[in-house]
């Protein structure tokens, strides 16, 4: 229609073809696909605020100009793809029971809390790039498909086979950073050419670049009716045993933006342990040591922009100090190995590691064993791993000795460390739990 009225636009009256153009893209559908993966949040998400903006469009045919909505409709999905519910390179399960709930139930809160304003998310137990295609070649009208920019290479992987399924099929990916306390386009240099010692990382940042303030999202548009979508897949039905969170642990932790938001409310607002937390943090007994926001950043449920927001509200009407200043330095630590991971690409999972240390490593399965087991005779790197086997947790302090117990003393690959805890931290991050310095 546009094009025909263009090439007779000298014999309609200008007002009738504006009347006529705007009523034709009003009665067409247009819709977006939300691809949730590590972004398991409606608060400071630039992807679910990209998808459902009002946005203007302009298109000029000597005086006319046409507007429309970006997308009527937008479809959520997430998906549990099989191949997180793999095996590692050594055998062990990529996700384990206790991560696996906490995804489980972060996904169901982000159900929930779609399904309250009006939308929806639809869940498959596929790929995300099968998935995508499904809907696609399903669901008329779909031009863009959104979804968070992450580093590492499985996942860039997974965004290469989205963009092709989605042009393939009419649409477009778009891929929106969203992840870190400052933003990829806000650094003083470009990712692959940043420092890579923390400390000058951190004094260029801190003087030439600031947190974007947080994001909100406002209203939702509509969902799509008639998608197929999965029940939330059991434990079993991932292949994986179930497992309850030790009652002893430091927290009982339970997935989702709703806990999320609660604990940042009560570590900062209700028991004001922001103002202590440098003095405490590198404590191993209980819940208020440290924040223990960690799980709910690593899978999106908690914004780092909204908690820096929250500490700079705390500073300015209560208290600023050396523990409020520290907690932002631990999200810039957060910060630092994302945009690392970038830089030094696939060589995180060298051997070597990105500086190509060159060492034999021993894989004794046995020994290796009793350092998972907790069994080694060292009581306090054995409390640590028992920790975690039993919760999902470990304090940061605990971390480090037990994985330079496990790698100088017992000299086992730190590959194979570094798998564990792939499988069991309910707070697993690629770019951090694979480093090695």
């Amino acid at each position: 229609f546009l094009k025909t009225a263009f090439l007779f636009r000298s014999k309609i009256n200008v007002h009738t073809f504006a009347r006529l153009a705007n009523g034709c893209l009003r009665s067409m559908t247009t819709r977006a696909i939300v691809l949730h993966r590590n972004d398991l949040r409606l608060h400071d998400n630039e992807v679910v605020k990209r998808a459902h903006e009002v946005r203007s469009w302009r298109h000029t045919f000597v005086v006319v100009h046409l507007k429309y909505q970006h997308a009527d409709e937008v479809i959520h999905v997430y998906c549990f793809d099989p191949r997180h519910y793999s095996t590692t390179s050594f055998g062990f399960p990529k996700t384990g029971s206790l991560r696996a709930q906490f995804t489980r139930e972060s996904v169901e809160d982000l159900q929930q809390r779609l399904q309250r304003l009006g939308n929806d998310l639809v869940i498959r137990k596929d790929t995300p790039e099968r998935a995508v295609e499904d809907i696609l070649k399903s669901i008329d009208g779909i031009s863009q498909v959104y979804l968070q920019k992450e580093t590492c290479s499985e996942e860039t992987d997974v965004e290469k086979a989205v963009t092709s399924v989605s042009s393939q099929n009419g649409a477009r990916a778009l891929l929106i950073w969203g992840s870190t306390l400052v933003h990829i386009d806000d650094l003083p240099f470009p990712a692959t050419e940043m420092p890579d010692i923390f400390t000058p990382f951190r004094k260029k940042v801190e003087s030439s670049s600031q947190p974007r303030k947080p994001l909100t999202v406002g209203e939702l548009k509509k969902g799509v009716s008639g998608i197929r979508s999965d029940a939330i897949p059991s434990l079993e039905e991932l292949g994986l045993e179930k497992r309850q969170i030790d009652q002893r642990s430091v927290l009982q932790f339970k997935g989702g933006e709703t806990a999320a938001l609660d604990r940042l409310t009560e570590y900062i607002w209700t028991k004001k342990l922001i103002a202590t937390y440098k003095e405490t943090r590198n404590g191993l007994i209980g819940g208020d040591y440290s924040s223990k926001f960690s799980p709910w950043l690593m899978n999106g449920c908690l914004s780092p922009r909204t908690v820096y927001a929250e500490i700079k509200k705390f500073e300015n009407s209560i208290q600023s100090n050396d523990s409020t200043y520290w907690l932002v330095f631990e999200l810039l630590w957060r910060d630092f190995f994302k945009f690392l991971s970038i830089k030094v690409g696939n060589s995180l999972f060298f051997p070597g590691g990105p500086r190509a240390v060159e060492k034999v490593w021993s894989t004794d399965v046995r020994r290796f064993n009793l350092w998972r087991d907790g069994k080694t005779g060292h009581p306090f790197v054995d409390a640590n791993m028992r920790e975690l086997e039993q919760s999902g947790w470990m304090s940061n302090r605990g971390r480090q000795n037990v994985a330079s117990f496990l790698t100088k003393d017992m000299g086992i690959d730190w590959r194979l460390g570094a798998e564990w805890f792939e499988s069991e931290l309910i707070d697993y991050d690629v770019s951090s739990n694979w480093y090695v310095n």
